[in-house]
């Protein structure tokens, strides 16, 4: 096909989200060593005109993103605001979901020695991670997994890209997790002389 390459740009930017590249061989009638070699083509030419995108790989396939640069331009233009950080409790727990999954959300409590509903809460909003089923024990919990949005705000093409750690770590209940455990009880015992302060 003629202008191969300029087909799989128009497909990935039309798409606005990332496009198998099975798929993509399979519409453009052709496979997906050369479909890779069309792509390949397109990022070296995105990155020699200093473009203001460019494609990244994700989930065995493609998508085209704004460059991290020009990030702070396009969302004044946009008028977006800038979306609140997660917390460290959120990180946490999210790097224990994608190094563990797939994970229920008692299991990521023991590891992390607190409550961890409302992070869990937040990155299931965040769309970071998702409902992976259920684990086949009392209860039946819901098992969670990380998303194609995890991947695609974090740069990796699928969690197996995640960089290496002694999973044993994990395990163990972090100082953080220990300290808020802590801290809650703290606050438990403040309350109460509080309240008993007041009753006198």
């Amino acid at each position: 096909m003629t202008n191969l390459k300029y087909a799989i740009e128009g497909i990935l930017f039309a798409a606005g989200e990332p496009v198998k590249a099975a798929k993509l061989a399979v519409v453009l009638d052709t496979d997906a060593e050369t479909i890779a070699e069309a792509v390949d083509e397109l990022k070296k030419e995105y990155e020699r005109d200093t473009r203001g995108f460019n494609i990244i790989d994700i989930s065995e396939g493609y998508q085209i993103c704004s460059r991290p640069e020009y990030y702070g331009y396009i969302q004044e233009i946009l008028g977006e605001q800038r979306r609140q950080p997660l917390s460290n409790a959120a990180m946490e727990a999210l790097a224990i979901i994608a190094y563990k999954q797939p994970i229920t959300r008692g299991q990521i409590e023991h590891i992390r020695g607190v409550n961890s509903d409302a992070c869990v809460n937040r990155l299931y909003e965040r769309g970071l991670i998702e409902e992976k089923g259920r684990l086949d024990a009392p209860g039946k919990p819901i098992l969670y997994v990380t998303t194609e949005n995890f991947l695609r705000c974090f740069g990796l093409k699928n969690p197996k890209d995640l960089p290496p750690i002694d999973l044993a770590e994990l395990y163990e209940p972090s100082p953080q997790g220990m300290q808020l455990e802590i801290n809650e009880d703290n606050e438990e015992g403040a309350d109460e002389s509080s309240r008993a302060a007041d009753e006198e």
